[in-house]
């Protein structure tokens, strides 16, 4: 992070699989395994076994760029074409990160590749063996470097097991110059790893020993640990962690600790509706959000015990949060649709032309910039083929989070949008295989650098596209 400003909560949970679940190298298995490939999106869940993972969301401002107002912003992606194509007959792109000038594109089936934006060419695959599976990335902004959490057949893809790499070392091909990480914890299922980039640290839970342990993300030394002492899941906020114990029937015991020592700031109990289920416990600074089927969604301040309620009418249960810390509001992401809220329980805004193409709501194909002003997502769109039938091809989708009005679109409609022609009558082929519409088809990844203003797309086909000015 580039300063104490850049307070967006990014955290990717990995939980590991239970055994013999089927993870495997050829893509035949579920391959992201219970959780391994969704960037938490702060899920309404109790389960530290849950699926959770968090987009990892950076870049440096605009303004150091050079940004403009925000009516400069639509510029940015007006004259957005297709630059490129990498990975062709791969398994479909599940997640693609961006560090510097290399892209990470990484596959169903556990291949990850690195490629040089700069001369366009593929560096290598991160996977060391041919037995390893790979199920997320983390790009460490601490220290500048990649960390993959894989699986291996050897033990049945059962245990996580991290390692870093610097990214310099990337860039030169020189992937024995990582180490492995966290050696010491059995992360087998129902454990897993959580690297929270806001707060710098990584929580890790051993299953079979039954203690949490909170690690330092810039050197990823020991800090602390955790008991498991009926603790069913933790929540990380910046500077506070909130361990969440096993309900009663008319109360759940809550904590909240610093993340820094782990010491015990605060222990109370939140009242609850006996006999109903809770869709999910949620923690933001000083507030806590709460709430139960068929009831009112709560939001309580832990330090002045101010408790608002709002109508089960006006908010029903999402799928998932994105909290931006910036704008001290949060994200919810319901059937598609997306809204923001404040934390008196009000609607801010509702996004116009932004229905997402997946159901999942994975951070996957969705993308919020440092700033915070502006959500690219994978959308859904209609395009009419030249036999005039209908074929369903997503756009690309550019809106403003403050305003819900949606600024710039990459649509296979635009007459404009072309692919990149070769240069100056070359007689070279292009880079690109992909029509504009066959490149807009099932995208299932989506990354735009802030840095380079570049959108990476992948799509099922295993295909990972290039968007550029």
């Amino acid at each position: 992070m580039d300063g104490p400003k850049r307070q967006l909560r990014v955290r990717l949970r990995v939980t590991a699989r239970r055994r013999g679940a089927g993870d495997g190298a050829d893509g035949s298995g579920s391959g992201a395994g219970a959780g391994g490939r969704k960037r938490r999106l702060d899920v309404p869940a109790l389960n530290s076994a849950v699926k959770l993972q968090r987009r990892e969301i950076g870049g440096r401002q605009l303004a150091a760029r050079g940004g403009g107002p925000a009516a400069a912003v639509p510029e940015r992606f007006r004259n957005m074409r297709l630059q490129l194509q990498f990975l062709r007959r791969r398994s479909k792109i599940m997640e693609i990160v961006a560090a510097k000038d290399i892209i990470f594109a990484l596959a169903h089936s556990g291949l990850c590749a690195a490629f040089n934006r700069v001369t366009n060419k593929r560096i290598a695959f991160l996977n060391l063996s041919p037995d390893e599976v790979i199920r997320s990335l983390f790009y460490n902004k601490n220290n500048d470097s990649l960390i993959t959490v894989s699986v291996y057949a050897s033990d049945n893809f059962s245990t996580l097991k991290c390692r870093t790499t610097p990214i310099e070392y990337i860039r030169r091909n020189q992937l024995d110059a990582g180490f492995p990480l966290f050696e010491s914890e059995s992360l087998k299922w129902p454990g897993f790893v959580e690297f929270d980039d806001v707060n710098g640290k990584v929580l890790t839970y051993s299953a079979q020993d039954g203690i949490y342990k909170v690690f330092d993300l810039k050197n990823y030394s020991f800090l602390y640990s955790i008991p498991d002492e009926n603790v069913q899941e933790i929540k990380i906020s910046p500077g506070i962690m909130l361990l969440i114990y096993d309900r009663t029937p008319s109360y759940v015991p809550l904590k909240i600790l610093s993340i820094e020592d782990g010491k015990p700031l605060k222990f109370f109990k939140h009242l609850l509706h006996k006999n109903k289920k809770i869709d999910f416990i949620e923690q933001f600074n000083e507030k806590l959000l709460v709430k139960q089927e068929d009831e009112n969604f709560q939001i309580l301040d832990v330090r002045t015990s101010e408790l608002i309620e709002v109508s089960v009418s006006k908010f029903m249960t999402p799928s998932a949060f994105i909290f931006l810390y910036e704008n001290n509001l949060f994200l919810t992401f319901r059937n598609r649709t997306i809204a923001v809220w404040n934390f008196r329980g009000e609607l801010v805004t509702s996004f116009e032309d932004h229905l997402l193409w997946h159901h999942d709501c994975s951070t996957n194909n969705i993308y919020i910039t440092s700033d915070q002003d502006l959500i690219i997502s994978y959308c859904k769109s209609e395009a009419v083929a030249e036999d005039g039938t209908v074929t369903p091809i997503g756009s690309i989708n550019m809106s403003e989070i403050m305003t819900g009005k949606c600024i710039a679109k990459i649509s296979a409609s635009d007459p404009v949008l072309n692919v990149t022609p070769r240069r100056n009558g070359s007689k070279k082929r292009s880079s690109v295989w992909s029509t504009v519409p066959e490149a807009l088809e099932d995208v299932t990844a989506l990354f735009y650098d802030e840095d380079r203003n570049e959108i990476y797309t992948g799509n099922s086909q295993g295909l990972v596209h290039v968007w550029s000015n």
